[in-house]
């Protein structure tokens, strides 16, 4: 119970560590997005082996929560710190969240139609065949039946017909044959 609570914890902040970008850009840094996927593989880790987790390995486990959990508030706090008191103010304010909040419901809004729009062209197109093939600008003259009935007809004025051959030698003697014809 202990492995779930604290995975689903663990899922929650490195949720938030995620979003930290979009709604405080002001706490910010580069790699926040790269150290909250690993707290969400920390979570999804906790919440899927619940069960295994007894005994010492438990234990391992709330120390290790511990840790992070402080040094992550050690983080934020230097953060918050570095902010002027006009950012630490803005920061604070119930209007700025809500413009956040906004922005961020509206990027999910777009995420969510194009990802729509992406689903729907594949299934129209799985509905057609697979898509439009493209063109290869070959066209058909005659049928397969058609050639088969006069093979005579494949070679072209000025070529040789294919014949098969099974030795070196025979492919010495068709080129002695052909240089002869050409000579």
């Amino acid at each position: 119970m202990v492995a779930s609570l604290s995975g689903s914890l663990a899922l929650i902040v490195g949720l938030a560590v995620m979003l930290l970008p979009l709604l405080a850009m002001e706490l910010s840094r580069p790699r926040d997005s790269v150290w909250g996927a690993v707290v969400l593989l920390l979570g999804l880790t906790l919440v899927t082996s619940a069960d295994r987790l007894t005994g010492s390995p438990m234990l391992a486990v709330l120390c290790g929560g511990l840790l992070i959990g402080r040094l992550s508030l050690e983080v934020l706090q230097l953060r918050w710190r570095v902010l002027t008191p006009e950012e630490q103010k803005r920061l604070l304010s119930v209007e700025r969240w809500q413009t956040s909040l906004k922005e961020l419901a509206a990027t999910i809004a777009r995420g969510v139609a194009t990802v729509a729009a992406t689903v729907s062209t594949l299934a129209a197109a799985l509905r057609r065949g697979g898509g439009a093939k493209p063109s290869s600008g070959k066209r058909w003259v005659r049928t397969d039946a058609e050639a088969a009935s006069n093979p005579a007809s494949d070679t072209d004025a000025g070529s040789l017909p294919a014949a098969v051959v099974s030795s070196f030698a025979e492919v010495d003697q068709l080129l002695q044959a052909a240089s002869g014809q050409a000579g």
